[in-house]
C-alpha cells in the first residue's frame, strides 16, 4: 500500500512524537506534539518564493508524520544562501511513499539536494543535462520511478522528489539554493507567505543578514499579525547585521483556546536597504575575488524620452485592453514635466497620438490620456513597423534638438501576440530593431499572457540593452504594468562605465550599463590575477543630469572575521560564488543574443562553470540516486532548471473517468471537469485547422455494470492526424498503428521501442506511455493504465496529455484545445460544501457565474501507478459554462472525422 506525502504542495502530514533535541535553536523551541493535515509555507528572498502546501493525500494521515519544517536564509552582501529542511517519520508497519515539493525562485540556482534516511545520506550530483536526461529516460524505460522540476507560477518553479520509506523510518530532505538579491525601488525584500491551515509542531523561519556597508533600515511585519502575535516577530539589528525569526508555538498559532484553527494566514515581510556611499560605491575583496556594488545616493534624475508602443490588435480585446488603458493613464500621470513622450498604436496598421515627441506638460498629458481612452482593438499584429516608428520619433527628436541633450531614450513595447502582419520573421525583426536603435536607446518589452512569443521579446530587449517582463493575465495586470514602469521611470545616469586595472583583474562580469535607475543597483564581480592583492584603483565614468559623473576610489580587502568576530565565517567563498552566479547568468544570456560562434562559446563556458560550482542551470541537471526498496527499484531524481519558454508550457490533459484537467501556472491554479456519456462515444479533443492537427478520443465502459448501477467510462482509443505531415495514428489499449504516405507500421505496448522518421518520432515505454513528437509542432503523451485482468468490472484504459501546446495556433479548439491558450477566471465567496474537505465557491468565467467545488484530479505522467494529486476547481454538469457550448457539440461520427 502506498501513501502519498508531499512536504510542500499536496501533502498529508502529522507531527511525529519523536525526540526533538536536534531541533533546538536560540529563537524557536516548541515541544508540543499534534496532528496536522495541511501545511502551506511560502518564503521569498528579494521576491523569491518558497512555497509549502501540505494537503490530505491518503486515507490515514496518522501513518506519516512531518515533525519539522525550517527555512534558514543567510544573506552576505546581497548574496542569499537558503537551506530548506523538512523531516518526516513513517509510523506505519509497511513502507510509504513520501513526496517533498518546494516552489523556489526562478532566478535561483539549486546547489545541493540530499535525503537522509535512517542515518544514510543520499546526495545529489550536478551533471550535464543531456547525460542526466539519458539516465532519466533509461530509468523510466525500465519501470523505475523518477522525478523532475516543474513550472508552477509567475515567479516560481516546483522542485519535486518522492522516495519510499521503510516502516518506522525517518527521512529528512535538505534543499539548498543560491541567488543574488536584486535591489528594486530602493530596497531588498524577503517575503514569507504562511498559510498553515492547521497547527504545526515545529515551524521556523530564520533570516540572518550581513551587510558590510551597514544596514540603513530594516522592517519586519506580517499581514496577519495581530497585537497578540506581534511579540513573535523577533528582530535584532545592529550596524552591519540583522537577525529575524518567526516561530510560533502551537498555542500561539491557535485561533482560540483549545481549537485547531490557526491564526497564521498571510504574508511575512522583511525589507531592508544598506547605507550608500555618495561616490564610488562599495567594493569587497575576499579570497582573490571582488564584488563592486554601485548605487550612489542623492543624484538628480535625468530627463527621459519615452515612446509607448501599444498593441491594439484583436487579441487585446476585453480585459487586457482595459488594463492597459488603466495602467497608461496612471503612467502618464507619473511623467515628469521635463520628460518627452510619444504614443504609437499598432495592429496591422500604425497610428500615433502625435507625429513627434511631446513635452510632458499637464495639458499634453491630459490630452494624451483622452487619446488612450479612445483606443479600440481590431486587426492583426505588425510589431516591426510599430517599433520602427517609435525609433524614428526618438531619432527625429534628437536630430531636431527638440529633446534635452543630456537625456535618456527608451521604447516600451506592450503586446500579447506574435508578429503576423508586415514583417513577420522574428530574426529579421530583431535585426531591423537592432540596426535602427544603433545603441542610441533602450528597448523594454512587456508581454501579456501565455500566447505571446516571450523568447522573441526577451532576446530583442537584451540586444538593445533592455529587458522583457511577462505580464500575467489577472486582476493585478494593471499593477504589474505600473510596477515595471516605476522601476525605469527615473534614470540617474547613462552610459555607466566601471573600470578596473587590466593587469590586476580578469574574468570580469558586465562593467558597462546603458542606464542606472533610481532605486536599483549595479553589481560587477571579477577575479584577481594576484590572490594576495588587497587593494586596487576603481574608476566610474557616466553621463549625469548636467555634467559627467566621474569618481575614483581605492578598494581594500574585507576581513570578515573582524567584521563579525562572534560569528562563524559566513560561507567564506561567497564572493567567488557570487562572481560565478553573475558570470553564468550573463553567459546564458549570450546564448540567446550573440553570433553563432559566441553562442557556442557561451554555452560551453556556462556548462563548464555550472558543473564546477554545482549550479543547476538550463544546461545542467541534479541527479539524486535514490535508495532501492524490496518492493520496486528506485530510479534517479533529475532536477532541471527551466527556461522561460519551458515554463510557459502549461499542461492540459484528460485521464480517468474521463477527467479533464487544465493547469494554469500563470494563475497558480487548475480547473477540472468530467464528461459523462455512453460508452463508444467519440469526442473531439483537439482541432487546429491552421496547423492541420486533429485528436479524437473514443470512450469505453466497464466490462459490466457495477452493483451500484454506476456506468464508468474511460478513453480506450485515440485518433491523431497531422495533415501537413501526412501522419495518422490510432492508439488503443492493445497497440499503436502508424500510417504515413501509404505505409503502415504497428507497435505494441508489450515492448519498449521507438520509431523515428523525418516528420515524427514515437517512443513507447513498455506498458506505460507513448510519446508522439511531431516535427516543428506539438508533443502528445498517451498513458496506458493497466488493470488486473481478473478484475470483475474494470479494464485497461488510456490518458492523453499535451506538451508544447503553445505551438498550436490561436484558433485551436476542442474539449482540450480551447484551453491551450489559457482561460481567465475569478473565484469568490468560498463556503462549506457537501464534503468538509471540498469547499464550494462561485466562479466568474466567460461572463457566467458557476458553482464550483475544490477537489483533486490525478496526474499520471510521472507516476502511472498512483498519480499525483493536483488541486483544482471542479466544474459540474459536464463542464457546462466553462467549455464553449455543450459537451454534445464535440461528439464526432468517426475516430478521424471532424463532424
Amino acid at each position: 500500500m502506498v501513501k502519498l506525502l508531499s512536504i510542500s504542495v499536496n501533502t498529508t502530514v502529522s507531527l511525529a512524537p519523536r525526540s526533538f533535541s536536534h531541533l533546538k535553536s536560540k529563537t524557536c523551541q516548541s515541544r508540543t506534539v499534534c496532528s496536522v493535515r495541511n501545511l502551506f509555507f511560502y518564503n521569498t528572498v528579494s521576491k523569491c518564493y518558497y512555497y509549502f502546501f501540505l494537503q490530505k493525500r491518503s486515507t490515514d494521515n496518522a501513518e506519516v508524520e512531518v515533525y519539522s519544517v525550517k527555512v534558514d536564509c543567510k544573506v552576505a552582501s546581497r548574496f542569499a544562501h537558503t537551506v530548506i529542511t523538512s523531516s518526516a517519520l513513517n509510523k506505519a508497519n509497511s513502507s510509504q511513499e513520501v513526496f517533498f515539493e518546494v516552489d523556489l525562485p526562478k532566478t535561483a540556482f539549486i546547489t545541493n539536494f540530499s535525503m537522509e534516511i535512517e542515518g544514510q545520506t543520499y546526495t545529489g550530483e550536478v551533471k550535464e543535462k543531456e547525460k542526466a536526461k539519458k539516465q532519466y529516460q533509461k530509468a523510466v524505460s525500465t519501470g523505475q520511478t523518477a522525478g523532475l522540476v516543474k513550472a508552477s507560477g509567475r515567479k516560481m518553479e516546483k522542485f519535486t522528489v518522492s522516495v519510499n520509506i521503510a516502516a518506522n523510518s525517518n527521512v529528512t530532505f535538505i534543499l539548498t539554493h543560491e541567488e543574488l538579491l536584486q535591489r528594486k525601488l530602493g530596497q531588498y525584500e524577503i517575503m514569507t507567505r504562511v498559510k498553515p491551515k492547521q497547527l504545526v509542531q515545529h515551524f521556523e523561519i530564520v533570516a540572518d543578514i550581513y551587510e558590510p556597508q551597514g544596514i540603513a533600515f530594516l522592517e519586519a511585519y506580517g499581514t496577519f499579525i495581530s497585537n497578540e502575535l506581534l511579540p513573535l516577530v523577533e528582530k535584532t539589528v545592529s550596524d552591519k547585521k540583522a537577525h529575524i525569526s518567526f516561530c510560533p508555538t502551537l498555542d500561539q498559532q491557535r485561533k482560540c483556546l483549545g481549537c485547531e484553527g490557526t491564526l497564521i494566514d498571510g504574508d511575512f515581510f522583511i525589507k531592508y536597504d544598506v547605507n550608500r556611499a555618495e561616490t564610488i560605491g562599495d567594493i569587497q575583496i575576499v579570497n582573490g575575488y571582488f564584488v563592486h556594488f554601485f548605487a550612489p545616493s542623492d543624484l538628480p534624475r535625468v530627463p527621459k524620452n519615452v515612446v509607448f508602443v501599444i498593441d491594439r490588435s484583436g487579441s487585446m480585446r476585453g480585459i487586457k485592453m482595459k488594463q492597459t488603458k488603466d495602467a497608461m493613464l496612471a503612467i502618464l500621470n507619473d511623467l515628469a514635466e521635463d520628460d518627452y513622450f510619444g504614443i504609437v498604436l499598432f495592429d496591422s496598421s500604425i497610428s500615433t497620438w502625435k507625429e513627434s515627441l511631446t513635452k510632458a506638460t499637464k495639458e499634453n498629458v491630459s490630452e494624451a490620456q483622452q487619446f488612450i481612452q479612445g483606443i479600440t482593438d481590431l486587426g492583426t499584429t505588425n510589431i516591426n513597423d510599430a517599433v520602427m516608428k517609435a525609433v524614428d520619433m526618438i531619432m527625429k527628436g534628437k536630430r531636431d534638438k527638440k529633446v534635452p541633450e543630456r537625456s535618456v531614450s527608451m521604447v516600451i513595447l506592450m503586446t500579447d501576440g506574435m508578429p503576423n502582419s508586415g514583417e513577420s520573421s522574428v530574426p529579421q525583426i530583431q535585426e531591423n530593431v537592432l540596426l535602427a536603435m544603433g545603441g542610441n536607446m533602450t528597448l523594454f518589452c512587456l508581454g501579456f499572457g501565455d500566447d505571446v512569443d516571450y523568447s522573441f521579446l526577451d532576446v530583442m530587449s537584451r540586444q538593445n540593452k533592455g529587458l522583457a517582463r511577462r505580464i500575467y493575465e489577472g486582476s493585478d495586470a494593471t499593477v504589474q504594468l505600473q510596477g515595471f514602469y516605476e522601476e525605469v521611470a527615473s534614470p540617474l545616469l547613462s552610459e555607466v562605465d566601471l573600470r578596473y586595472p587590466d593587469n590586476l583583474v580578469n574574468s570580469l562580469t558586465t562593467s558597462h550599463y546603458k542606464q542606472l535607475f533610481n532605486g536599483s543597483e549595479i553589481v560587477v564581480a571579477g577575479r584577481l590575477t594576484d590572490y594576495s592583492l588587497d587593494n586596487f584603483l576603481v574608476e566610474v565614468f557616466a553621463h549625469g543630469f548636467e555634467e559627467d559623473f566621474i569618481v575614483k576610489g581605492q578598494a581594500s580587502a574585507q576581513e570578515w572575521d573582524i567584521l563579525y568576530p562572534e560569528q562563524e565565517y559566513i560561507f567564506g567563498d561567497y564572493t567567488e560564488r557570487l562572481w560565478a552566479y553573475l558570470t553564468i547568468q550573463e553567459l546564458l544570456s549570450k546564448r540567446e543574443t550573440g553570433t553563432a560562434e559566441e553562442k557556442g562559446n557561451a554555452t560551453a563556458q556556462a556548462l563548464e562553470m555550472s558543473l564546477q560550482y554545482s549550479f543547476v542551470t538550463p544546461l545542467t541537471s541534479m541527479v539524486v540516486t535514490k535508495p532501492e526498496t524490496d518492493e520496486e527499484p528506485e530510479g534517479p531524481l533529475i532536477a532541471d532548471k527551466l527556461t522561460e519558454d519551458e515554463r510557459q508550457k502549461a499542461q492540459r490533459f484528460v485521464d480517468g473517468d474521463p477527467h479533464f484537467m487544465i493547469e494554469l501556472p500563470e494563475q497558480e491554479d487548475a480547473l477540472c471537469f468530467n464528461i459523462d456519456d455512453r460508452p463508444g462515444t467519440i469526442f473531439n479533443l483537439v482541432r487546429d485547422q491552421l496547423a492541420g492537427i486533429l485528436v479524437n478520443g473514443q470512450t469505453i465502459g466497464d466490462k459490466k455494470v457495477a452493483p451500484d448501477g454506476k456506468v464508468n467510462t474511460y478513453f480506450g482509443r485515440f485518433g491523431i492526424i497531422h495533415q501537413g505531415l501526412g501522419v495518422r495514428l490510432e492508439v488503443t489499449t492493445h497497440d499503436i498503428t502508424v500510417s504515413q504516405d501509404g505505409k503502415q507500421a504497428k507497435l505494441f505496448w508489450s515492448d519498449t521501442t521507438s520509431l523515428k522518421g523525418a516528420n515524427m518520432d514515437l517512443q513507447v515505454t513498455k506498458d506505460r506511455s507513448l510519446t508522439v513528437t511531431l516535427r516543428d509542432s506539438v508533443r502528445f503523451v498517451v498513458i496506458l493504465h493497466k488493470v488486473w485482468k481478473q478484475h470483475p468490472y474494470h479494464q485497461d484504459y488510456l490518458g492523453f496529455y499535451t506538451l508544447d501546446s503553445h505551438l498550436l495556433s490561436p484558433s485551436v479548439h476542442g474539449l482540450l484545445g480551447q484551453f491551450y491558450h489559457g482561460v481567465q477566471f475569478e473565484v469568490k465567496d468560498m463556503r462549506p460544501g457537501e464534503v468538509p474537505e471540498k469547499p464550494d465557491a462561485t466562479m466568474l468565467v466567460k461572463g457566467q457565474e458557476l458553482t464550483v467545488t475544490r477537489g483533486w484530479q490525478r496526474d499520471f505522467r510521472w507516476d502511472v501507478k498512483n498519480g499525483e494529486n493536483i488541486p483544482c476547481w471542479f466544474i459540474h454538469s459536464n463542464g457546462n459554462g466553462l467549455i464553449d457550448g455543450n459537451h454534445t457539440d464535440y461528439i464526432m461520427s468517426g475516430l478521424f472525422k471532424t463532424v
